[in-house]
């Protein structure tokens, strides 16, 4: 494109003056559509055209000549924009818009024209291009090659944060957890390689990180001599982030960023630490297939107001490991689930919408009238929230109805000059309301009245001219006129001065209508003109309490978190957590919340029990049994207990917790040249490297990637390093029945499985914990359930009997040569006896006892 731009500007004295304003525009915004205003439609020329014609499904047309060549040319209609950027962004592309800033009256040449505003994926703020439930994040991220500076901004709400990670693990493991829009990335170190995959990728040039410049830039955002009060002295690498970033967002939006107020520095060791793959596999918000449906957050999500979803969603993806800060959160939920408090303030919360991205509009200056129409219904309902809570108990909640504090002048101002239901847009007028200003009233009262007006003149004419058919009308482009029919126009009146003459009539002007036309088209355009001066007067108003009505809207946002929690707990039967500082997790009859949810059959309760002393669980049993439902519910209710939820158990007490890892599932990055087993390999390497004593382990099937006694030995060699070495809480389910016999080997280590039943070849899942190995994996069992042809499963229980002989056969010949007994020395018992003396009858069936008995009968003979 950039060739194409440079070669036709070489041409320009070929082009029109208004075409040459336009490549000089292009020139500045190679990189973005841009959006050429003209007249009542945005046009695209060249390049430009061509892309919005693929991207917009519309018509490619053409625009004069250069070179001999026509100008490809599109356009859309400047009213509907808003849906077409919508499309444009959330295809990657941005967008340059360029609007008309001189006054055509006066112009001499083209009008002069601006580019008033950069929309990219990351610096959206207009509703219609936002998803409410869900932050839409520009983050910058930078790097020293021994840490990565991550800075991250919501240009929709004004929340700006940084932070410093050391490793690419962890670096991917925030971004998973950010999702942002968009990336800008220091072009000055291989980053690209770390970031390929990720979406909305911007190369930066290495200056936009100096330290220097981003510490002067933030100094002057933030109105401060220097950065000392919000803690981030100490991570230059991230500060350099902050100042690309910053720059960035005010090069789009073209105005200042007063919504913008502080820097949050997030300490990564103050949460739960979740890295990509566990993100991924607990499916927080996203599910495996990338929908949102079957998540833990369309369980627990059910605010009522986007901000809220918003701020629960981070909760979710950022658990925290302050126990005060938990409690209090627990604290709040069962105040609102005494006597129902939650039922009361839900409606209430409701009524608030999302003003958090209202603010941020005001802020922007870029604020519809609906805007101000949300934010008038909103602090009418202020009051009524205060009063619920003005009996409150816990701390948290009394901290959050004083932040959240009524604004009755702001809420009295904008009912007196915002009419009910007011139009989209300022552009056309009518939304302030009648006697708000005396002058707008008088000006709206002339063109109001001009109707009038016109009626009373058309009567005297017809009378004073003698010609029933005449009429008084008005069009746009001739203004105000009398018509009259060809036929009658003999006998007019000398001040009748033709205007404009049709097929059958002609129109006049007369010098009193001249004077009323000049008064009234004034009046529209003055009363036009006096309303947008006082809606923008509104605007400046609010955005003077700016940062007292920011914080009243995150209050009202964890208001409705705390309230959409206490509804959960109390509709889903979940209880409170005890949280102590040992490391511990002990569930009894816990639950999975996604699962039991779309469950028809009740859902079977399991308990679990780890600590110090049994930090480890082998848990083995058929395929489809629930020994992933387990393990997952196990870190969800974790999870839950670190945002201060309630959760999905009878009852639990759990130790705060640095990480979560989970490695589970296949899948492999064929982009990235890993192939499953490698993915598999990579994920344990980072759970061995980095799991703690205060971690929760995940590990599902390590080893089945390879060879069989490849995967048993890494799987053995594994889980024997978390148990001596790490000694993480660890949940080790697997199909490989050898490691059973490590807890004869380490200390900590136990034996679960999840229990089934089989009936004439048929297998019943009880999806019921019980200590203990399993007996067997009821693989065959499985397929046949999944639909494998019968031939073939009888013909795998052929292979199977073999295998199994084989295998014992095998085993022999490998046994050492027999040496003979020592006299003094009591001989080893039978085989079949040691078997024997280890069963208990009361677990066999019959069909168990009969075939223990032909196994009995088969080592008897072999001996």
């Amino acid at each position: 494109m950039t060739t194409n731009i440079d070669s036709t500007l070489q041409q320009q004295p070929k082009h029109t003056p208004m075409m040459q304003q336009y490549l000089k525009i292009k020139a500045d915004h190679p990189d973005q559509l841009v959006f050429y205003r003209m007249g009542d439609f945005y046009e695209l020329f060249f390049d430009d055209a061509k892309k919005a014609s693929r991207l917009l499904d519309i018509s490619l047309t053409a625009r004069g000549k250069t070179a001999g060549e026509p100008i490809p040319m599109a356009g859309i209609p400047y009213h509907s924009a808003d849906g077409y950027i919508a499309k444009i962004v959330r295809a990657g592309e941005s967008v340059a818009i360029c609007e008309q800033v001189g006054d055509p009256a006066t112009s001499k040449g083209p009008v002069e024209r601006k580019v008033m505003r950069v929309v990219t994926p990351g610096t959206l703020s207009d509703e219609a291009l936002l998803d409410e439930r869900s932050d839409s994040l520009l983050i910058a991220v930078n790097t020293d090659l021994q840490h990565y500076g991550i800075a991250i901004v919501d240009i929709s709400t004004g929340r700006f944060s940084l932070l410093e990670v050391k490793g690419e693990e962890a670096l991917m493991g925030e971004l998973e957890r950010l999702k942002p829009a968009e990336i800008l990335f220091n072009d000055g170190h291989n980053l690209a390689g770390q970031l390929k995959g990720s979406r909305g990728l911007r190369p930066q040039a290495p200056w936009n990180f100096e330290l220097e410049t981003a510490e002067r830039l933030l100094c002057q955002q933030f109105q401060t001599k220097d950065l000392t009060g919000f803690g981030c002295d100490h991570l230059p690498v991230a500060l350099g982030a902050a100042g690309c970033l910053l720059q960035y967002a005010k090069e789009t939006q073209r105005t200042s960023l007063p919504h913008i107020r502080r820097l949050i520095l997030e300490q990564r060791d103050d949460s739960v630490i979740l890295d990509a793959a566990t993100r991924k596999n607990l499916e927080i918000d996203i599910n495996l297939a990338g929908g949102h449906e079957n998540t833990l957050a369309s369980v627990i999500d059910k605010t009522v107001t986007p901000m809220g979803s918003r701020m629960l969603r981070r909760w979710l993806n950022r658990p925290l490991r302050c126990r005060n800060t938990l409690m209090s959160r627990q604290a709040a939920i069962q105040w609102l689930m005494s006597n129902y408090h939650f039922e009361q303030l839900s409606p209430l919360l409701k009524q608030i919408g999302d003003i958090e991205r209202v603010l941020a509009r005001v802020a922007l200056r870029s604020a519809r009238p609906r805007d101000l129409e949300r934010l008038k219904n909103a602090f009418q309902v202020l009051p009524d929230i205060q009063l619920l809570l003005e009996q409150t108990q816990p701390q948290l909640l009394q901290q959050l109805a004083a932040t959240a504090r009524t604004f009755p002048e702001l809420s009295q101002l904008l009912n007196n000059a915002v009419i009910e239901n007011p139009p989209v847009v300022i552009r056309d007028g009518g939304v302030i309301a009648p006697g708000y200003d005396t002058e707008l009233d008088e000006l709206r009262g002339l063109s109001e009245n001009a109707g009038d007006y016109l009626v009373q003149l058309e009567t005297r004419e017809k009378e004073r001219t003698g010609i029933s058919t005449l009429k008084v009308g008005y069009n746009r482009v001739h203004g105000y006129f009398i018509e009259i029919g060809k036929a009658q126009k003999a006998d007019l009146p000398a001040e009748y001065i033709r205007r404009q003459t049709l097929k059958n009539a002609e129109r006049y002007i007369t010098p009193e209508l001249k004077e009323f036309e000049d008064k009234a088209l004034s009046a529209k355009s003055r009363a036009l003109s006096r309303e947008k001066s006082l809606y923008e007067a509104l605007v400046e108003i609010l955005a003077e309490q700016l940062a007292v009505l920011q914080d009243s809207a995150s209050a009202l946002a964890e208001l409705d978190v705390l309230s959409n929690l206490a509804e959960r707990a109390d509709s889903q039967e979940y209880t409170a957590p005890t949280l102590t500082e040992e490391p511990q997790i002990n569930i009894t009859n816990g639950r999975h919340p996604v699962v039991e949810n779309v469950l028809d059959d009740p859902f079977v309760a399991n308990n679990l029990s780890l600590s110090p002393d049994r930090q480890m669980l082998i848990i083995t049993g058929p395929n489809m049994g629930g020994k992933s439902t387990y393990m997952r519910q196990a870190a969800l209710i974790t999870l839950l207990a670190h945002i201060g939820s309630y959760v999905p158990a009878e009852a639990a007490t759990l130790g705060l917790v640095d990480r979560i890892f989970t490695r589970m599932g296949s899948s492999d990055d064929l982009a990235g040249g890993r192939s499953t087993f490698m993915v598999e390999m990579t994920e344990t390497a980072n759970i061995l490297h980095n799991a703690t004593e205060q971690s929760l382990v995940l590990m599902d099937e390590v080893g089945r990637g390879t060879s069989t006694f490849d995967g048993l030995s890494l799987a053995w060699s594994a889980a024997e390093y978390l148990a001596n070495d790490v000694k993480a809480m660890t949940l080790f389910a697997t199909h490989y029945f050898e490691l059973t016999v490590l807890p004869e080997l380490c200390q900590g280590v136990f034996n679960v499985h999840l229990t089934a039943m089989e009936h004439q070849d048929h297998i019943v899942f009880m999806h019921e914990v019980k200590e203990g190995p399993a007996s067997q994996s009821y693989g065959l069992q499985v397929a046949q359930l999944a639909g494998v042809p019968g031939h073939v499963i009888s013909r795998a229980r052929q292979k199977l009997i073999q295998l199994e002989e084989d295998t014992g056969q095998t085993e022999q010949r490998r046994m050492p040569p027999p040496v003979q007994d020592d006299l003094f020395v009591a001989p080893k018992p039978h085989p079949a006896l040691v078997q024997l003396q280890a069963l208990d009858p009361n677990d066999l069936s019959p069909r168990q006892a009969l075939e223990m008995l032909y196994a009995l009968k088969k080592e008897a003979d072999r001996q």
